[in-house]
């Protein structure tokens, strides 16, 4: 019972939090920087903006097709619209309480499709492994990318000495980390077991699936358009307009780590977007974060609304 009353309060401290950032964000800024953002965004080439939300739509319509691989062995074949508008309730739930759209997008295809809402929840789970996956693949390669830029910043800002005895006490930490898991009957150990467990057997459930290859190609195609509906961004501002591809992976890594750290990134996308373009000496890095949050957040919520009010208001039950 004692977990009810902390979940319900997170739910509410955490959008209060990105609103909280919001502020931060702008109220940091110099009167200058500040005028000097608003007008980079009144002057901002609207062609880029409508080419990042098609590519946007792509994928939400790809991630909705993606959805039927996982529910036809089920016996279920959603209609593309029903499970397209499943979707984009869930970003707009995600829009006002943190991890709210996964539980409403079962809800809505449950109501649209008459498809049970534990199944339909599975699928989702699972498909946010193969998500995972991806975003890991993104940023190994992003680090790749970048990693002459990082061994030149820790030569030059940091003894190196710490970092190693750092890493080797980390890699020590692990190795016994990995045979307490193993061997533990600890509860809570026992569950953070059977977590990974049921991750890794997730993994393979995707592997096993009957078009797995066709899932695959869909996984991979959500996030090249979330990666080309970032990458197109760069043009909206002079300070980001010659960024390197490089630069790009790491600040979209860094951007969708922050869009988990509130609901749906409120507040903390800009800030997190000027400190990584920052990083790597780009300028109007908060400019940038406040166009790509700010366009697929209205985007998200406008059509978002339409299919919510679709599904559980016009739609006869």
């Amino acid at each position: 019972m004692a977990k009810k009353p902390t979940g319900i309060a997170l739910k509410i401290l955490l959008p209060l939090l990105g609103v909280f950032l919001m502020w931060y964000s702008l109220s940091s800024m110099t009167h200058a920087d500040r005028i000097a953002m608003w007008e980079a965004i009144k002057n901002v080439d609207p062609i880029w903006i409508i080419i990042s939300l098609i590519l946007a739509t792509l994928s939400h319509l790809s991630r909705a097709y993606r959805w039927q691989f996982m529910l036809s062995p089920m016996g279920y074949q959603p209609k593309l619209h029903n499970s397209f508008a499943a979707v984009m309730i869930a970003y707009f739930a995600n829009t006002f309480v943190l991890r709210s759209g996964e539980v409403l997008r079962g809800v809505a295809i449950q109501r649209s499709e008459k498809i049970p809402f534990e199944k339909a929840f599975g699928t989702i789970i699972s498909e946010r492994i193969a998500d995972l996956v991806v975003l890991i693949l993104i940023m190994t390669i992003a680090i790749l990318l970048q990693s002459k830029e990082l061994l030149y910043y820790f030569q030059k800002e940091a003894n190196p000495i710490p970092s190693i005895i750092a890493l080797i006490i980390l890699l020590f930490m692990g190795v016994i980390g990995l045979q307490i898991l193993k061997k533990s009957s600890h509860p809570l150990i026992e569950k953070i077991r059977n977590f990974g467990l049921g991750v890794l057997e997730g993994v393979k459930s995707i592997l096993k699936m009957k078009n797995n290859g066709a899932f695959v190609f869909h996984t991979l195609f959500i996030w090249t358009m979330y990666v080309l509906m970032f990458w197109v961004m760069k043009f909206t501002t002079q300070g980001t307009s010659d960024a390197t591809i490089g630069v790009i992976l790491s600040a979209f890594v860094i951007g969708a780590f922050s869009m988990s750290a509130t609901n749906s990134g409120m507040g903390i996308y800009p800030i997190a977007m000027a400190a990584i373009f920052s990083f790597f000496d780009y300028e109007e890095g908060a400019t940038f974060g406040w166009l790509i949050w700010g366009t697929q957040t209205i985007f998200n919520v406008v059509i978002g609304g339409i299919c919510a009010l679709y599904t559980f208001v016009l739609r006869k039950p």
